[in-house]
């Protein structure tokens, strides 16, 4: 008999803890951040970032289908000339020469250190994690705004041929005529709810430029240099860290990007409380 109680105690003590654990289990969806949009995990085309070869040769890197672990909290649109001038004026971030007298613009002349101070200062200011978005992620962001970036098919002989096609064909492409930042929006909004991807202004991210060799079926790593970033927007390009000004230099290949900005990512804490595994712990040591 009392052990049929106990059974039972315990079998309603499970009963009781279930919904709670289920809570806790099951990822809530982050909170609304001001500024930012959360976009569910899902699947999309990216093609690596680098300099990739095959027998010695160069060759376009990798195309993959690509899912995130998590969903990505994003900012809306790019990092404006009023909220970096308040990292400046509390000692956090260098300052910079902005672009006319708006403080609604996008902040640009910004190197990859900058950005990574602003997004520094903003975690210590708000407790949560700000950070530059990796390569994928921006791809991922980007949605149709993001370009396919393969090279042109030329004759393999000849590898400069390709670097000078593809320039011509950065060149080509229809660019906006504005070369100054512009108010948030100018630029569009895309599928995703997110402004300016593909605008006058290209964004830092945080990967690191690599070389790699695919040879034998399989991807070699063979140089990483972290001084160099990938810069995203009209198209991609590889800016060494400490260039703000892209017309400067620091651009492997292609047409330099008008302006250097950026946006960030925002982390959410997704935690799971453990007292409530306590709790059930101590519901079922007492039948």
């Amino acid at each position: 008999m009392l052990i049929a109680l106990k059974l039972k105690a315990a079998a309603l003590g499970a009963a009781v803890a279930a919904p709670m654990l289920a809570a806790t289990l099951t990822p809530a969806p982050p909170p609304a951040v001001e500024g930012a949009v959360t976009l569910p995990v899902s699947s999309f085309f990216h093609r690596a970032a680098g300099d990739f070869s095959r027998g010695g040769r160069p060759v376009e890197g990798p195309a993959r289908e690509l899912s995130l672990p998590a969903d990505l909290v994003l900012m809306k649109r790019q990092v404006t000339v009023g909220e970096y001038a308040r990292c400046v004026d509390e000692g956090a971030c260098p300052r910079v020469v902005a672009a006319g007298d708006s403080r609604d613009v996008p902040i640009v002349g910004i190197n990859w250190h900058d950005a990574s101070a602003y997004a520094a200062w903003m975690s210590r200011k708000t407790g949560v994690t700000h950070r530059l978005p990796t390569d994928e992620e921006w791809s991922f962001a980007a949605a149709e705004k993001a370009r396919n970036e393969a090279l042109p098919l030329i004759d393999p002989s000849d590898p400069a041929q390709a670097w000078i096609a593809r320039y011509d064909a950065e060149s080509s492409r229809e660019r906006p005529q504005a070369t100054t930042p512009q108010p948030g929006g100018t630029f569009g909004t895309n599928s995703k709810g997110l402004d300016d991807f593909g605008g006058n202004v290209w964004e830092w991210t945080d990967t690191c430029f690599i070389r790699a060799a695919l040879d034998d079926g399989g991807e070699r790593i063979t140089n990483t240099n972290c001084g160099v970033r990938v810069v995203q927007g009209a198209h991609r390009a590889y800016m060494t860290d400490f260039i703000r000004d892209p017309k400067s230099g620091g651009c492997a290949t292609g047409v330099p990007p008008t302006n250097l900005g950026f946006r960030l990512v925002i982390e959410i804490p997704h935690t799971i409380v453990a007292d409530t595994f306590k709790y059930v712990a101590r519901l079922l040591r007492r039948t």
